[in-house]
């Protein structure tokens, strides 16, 4: 997976234990959902043949109705109700045993799988029965549009995953229309309807004739995982064998368990997303300021409300729990921005006693005073990208540290749940609380950064030498030597003091 990689370290060992060369650590700069990447879009259609089935999911996520336009010709296809088997084999048989029936008719098969490995199972199968037929999987996807498309044009089988060939018209010939158009046989049901109604749709397109029939098993996944025991206890008890039913009911109990697999996807997908939007709220937040630092010609006003923004939250901090400021608090105040804010030190006796507002009024004077000074002899717009740039750095590194602090947060809250806890209420309060932190963090380091900060013009560039020259010749790097062991003998003492022959000791 070309650009991929292992995050916090894992990729690294995986390179150390392999023996290539190791790659620094790559650091998640952004992240977000489909749901919420195209909630973006001002304007969100879209059209398919089988958006009915997930009309719930469009609705409640993306506030889209699902409106179904009548076909262009009706539809003349026969879809027949399943055919239920005990076993896989037999499952398989009776497959086969229909496709040569219908392929020394003349009429073209179409035979959908679910995996890869069905797909190679039954050409196996039909190699031994001796019936021709093209496989089509991922393995041979560039001959895919051209090998679906002719398959109505005469006596044919071909095997194919159900995803492939989606959307390419299968144009048949009058003779096959004759012997009653294309015959797709489905070899297992899919977890969505969405697919298998795909798959059917391979079939009587345009008004032509066709004939549709899956073919399932008890021993399926979708029927183990999520299907009736019932009908499967009644299978076994009357001794089915190799025998299959076609019943309503059976029928029901399949469509059932792919509404509940639908529904576990769906609850899934909308657990994800209700988790996003979280991070969806502070990441439109953080984009916003950035844009706005990126676009304004100059950030000055804004830089000078962060250095208020930052004293606020410096004398704030130290009302609770008093709600007012003692003694020791003012000496803290004075003894962090003499350190990190001033350049000429204020005295206790010039904050003392001062009310909180007074005091952050006072400090942010200071502030901004010094400030001013500093940068009034530099040109403007040296101090525009001098300003921007400290921002827009300090911003996006506790962003993408936030990123990564938000996704371990996300790891384990849902263990919160067994404390009575809501996991997804718990997630967005710490969420929040940890976004209100890096704010303050973000005004603090451009606070520092900027008033600390000494901004110098170089007039001149100097270039730096190409080559390190010594007497008109070119010093050449040197080799390390390698390190010389002493190899031991397999009969010598071992170097552990054991008294025992290497050999029979660390080097076995």
């Amino acid at each position: 997976m070309k650009g991929r990689a292992y995050s916090e370290g894992l990729h690294q060992a995986i390179e150390a234990k392999e023996g290539v060369n190791i790659n620094e650590e790559t650091k998640t700069m952004a992240t977000i959902t489909f749901q919420n990447l195209f909630r973006m879009y001002k304007k969100l259609s879209g059209m398919t043949g089988t958006a009915k089935t997930e009309e719930e999911e469009f609705r409640e996520i993306y506030n889209m109705y699902v409106i179904e336009i009548p076909t262009n010709m009706p539809v003349i296809r026969e879809d027949a109700a399943d055919l239920v088997y005990a076993t896989k084999e037999a499952k398989y048989k009776a497959i086969i045993n229909v496709v040569k029936e219908l392929y020394n008719k003349g009429q073209p098969v179409l035979i959908g799988t679910i995996a890869i490995e069905t797909s190679e199972l039954i050409s196996n199968l039909l190699k031994q029965a001796k019936i021709p037929h093209e496989v089509l999987n991922a393995k041979n996807h560039e001959r895919e549009a051209e090998i679906i498309s002719k398959i109505g044009l005469g006596k044919s089988v071909t095997i194919a995953t159900n995803m492939a060939g989606r959307g390419t018209d299968i144009k048949l010939s009058d003779e096959v229309k004759a012997l009653g158009g294309l015959c797709v046989l489905g070899t297992e049901r899919h977890e969505s309807r969405r697919i298998d109604n795909q798959l059917r749709g391979r079939s009587g397109r345009q008004g032509d004739p066709g004939f549709t029939q899956f073919f399932v098993s008890m021993k399926d996944d979708l029927m183990v995982r999520f299907g009736s025991d019932r009908i499967g206890a009644m299978m076994e008890s009357l001794g089915m064998g190799d025998q299959a039913i076609r019943s309503k009911a059976f029928t029901r109990s399949v469509e059932q368990a792919q509404k509940r697999v639908e529904g576990n996807n769906y609850d899934i997908r909308k657990n994800l997303l209700q988790y996003d939007d979280v991070m969806n709220n502070q990441r439109e937040l953080i984009y916003k300021k950035r844009n706005e630092i990126l676009d304004e010609e100059s950030i000055h006003e804004m830089v000078l409300t962060t250095f208020r923004h930052h004293i606020e939250d410096l004398v704030k901090s130290h009302l609770y729990p008093e709600e007012i400021l003692t003694e020791e608090d003012y000496k803290d105040i004075l003894e962090f921005a003499n350190e990190n804010l001033l350049k000429k030190d204020l005295k206790i006796k010039d904050i003392d006693g001062k009310e909180a507002n007074e005091l952050i009024d006072y400090l942010s004077k200071k502030v901004i005073d010094e400030y001013e000074e500093k940068i009034k002899d530099i040109p403007e717009e040296v101090c525009n990208e001098f300003e921007k740039v400290i921002t827009l750095q300090v911003l996006d590194n506790y962003w993408t540290e936030h990123i990564n602090t938000m996704s371990h947060l996300r790891e384990g809250i849902h263990l919160r749940g067994y404390a009575q806890e809501d996991p997804l209420r718990a997630y967005t309060m710490e969420g929040y609380d940890m976004f209100d932190q890096m704010l303050q963090n973000v005004d603090k380091d451009v606070s520092i950064f900027l008033l600390k900060a000494e901004i110098r013009q170089n007039i001149e560039r100097k270039e730096k030498p190409k080559k390190l020259l010594t007497n008109d010749k070119e010093e050449k790097p040197t080799k390390k030597k390698p390190i010389k062991k002493n190899k031991i003998g397999r009969n010598d003492p071992c170097p552990c003091g054991s008294g025992r022959k290497y050999k029979q000791c660390h080097g076995k």
